[in-house]
């Protein structure tokens, strides 16, 4: 069973000391936006993310340490590891996800700030980067996963299985191995969807859910980027369907033609976590 399924009161009952001291007097809310297996408790004031101890909640602590005063990310107010969970206290950033509705009704000003948070990732300097080679450590980690039977075919984009597509996640795997593209090495966010970037107008106010952040091609962010917008505007995800938008308007704003073979490799790298 995941963080995210187990009692929220007992989670918080069993807080390691310096936390439960740190954040006595905050009320918390659960926050059940995205595809997370963390727990996340959402207060006025901070946030608390608890998960179960694995490479990726490992991964988004050391590079949220690193980033801090580097890219708007949540400031780090303690990390502790009790009885195999990871718990990650942050101030909470401010402003609202790209999917919030006053972004969704106004596709040009998404774009924007979308655009905007991929060119800071982008201009960021990367020497000293704790994570320097995140696509084959996302093959290596796809390995683990698909060997131990972790991938869910459940949630895959409709072409990427059946007909026309993979016969399983193995036959995926041997052909993302086959064919990793040559790569200009960025920083990456790793998992630059809607609800993981903040914004106020078209500033990019904080960076959320680090777990995969590290040194990759900037069609990493390219591709999963384009994915939510896609899915977002379909109504994926509970909210209504529009017609309003056009996912492509992200390439218009960065002043390029998409690599939509590049796009294919990393959405489909995706769907091995």
């Amino acid at each position: 069973m995941s963080i995210a399924a187990e009692n929220r009161g007992q989670l918080l009952d069993t807080l390691p000391p310096l936390i439960r001291q740190m954040t006595s007097q905050e009320m918390w809310d659960t926050d059940e936006t995205g595809l997370s297996q963390a727990a996340v408790f959402c207060g006025k004031k901070m946030v608390l993310k608890i998960e179960k101890e694995n490479p990726t909640a490992d991964q988004e602590y050391h590079m949220l340490s690193w980033l801090q005063g580097k890219l708007p990310v949540p400031r780090l107010l303690a990390f502790e590891r009790k009885d195999g969970r990871n718990y990650l206290l942050m101030e909470r950033l401010s402003g609202e996800m790209a999917c919030a509705d006053s972004y969704m009704e106004d596709p040009a000003r998404q774009a924007e700030v979308l655009s905007n948070g991929l060119r800071l990732l982008w201009s960021t300097d990367i020497s000293g980067c704790p994570y320097p080679d995140m696509t084959s450590r996302k093959l290596k980690l796809a390995r683990e996963r698909v060997e131990m039977g972790l991938v869910s075919i459940e949630d895959a984009e409709p072409e990427t299985y059946g007909p026309g597509g993979f016969s399983n996640p193995r036959q995926l795997l041997f052909w993302l191995e086959e064919h990793q593209p040559k790569e200009h090495p960025v920083l990456s966010h790793g998992d630059f969807c809607l609800p993981n970037i903040f914004g106020r107008g078209s500033q990019v106010t904080g960076f959320l859910d680090l777990g995969h952040c590290g040194i990759a091609d900037p069609y990493q962010d390219l591709a999963l980027c384009f994915r939510s917008l896609k899915h977002n505007l379909e109504g994926n995800y509970g909210g209504p369907i529009r017609s309003n938008g056009n996912p492509r308007l992200l390439f218009e704003k960065l002043g390029m033609e998409p690599d939509w073979e590049k796009i294919r490799y990393y959405i489909l790298l995706d769907e091995l976590f």
